[in-house]
């Protein structure tokens, strides 16, 4: 289904006014982030996932055991 949407001033900016239906079928509303993924020249729209600041750290540290521990964690592997 193709969407159609024009670019409009709003205060010294400018937006996109996007149809209420495809708002709901992307389920994002008001405050959501979107992401902008260019590939053969053509633009993907996706809602952006959103960031958990306990589950990134908890990444974080994750990352530096398995960079710290990698030799063991592939021996375990095995």
């Amino acid at each position: 289904m193709a969407h159609k949407s024009k670019i409009r001033k709003i205060g010294n900016s400018l937006g996109i006014l996007l149809p209420k239906e495809l708002l709901e079928e992307m389920r994002v509303g008001e405050g959501d982030e979107l992401s902008f993924d260019k590939t053969s020249g053509t633009y993907k729209v996706t809602p952006s996932p959103a960031v958990d600041p306990e589950f990134e750290r908890a990444m974080e540290v994750f990352r530096s055991v398995t960079d710290r521990y990698k030799n063991a964690l592939r021996e375990l592997a095995k």
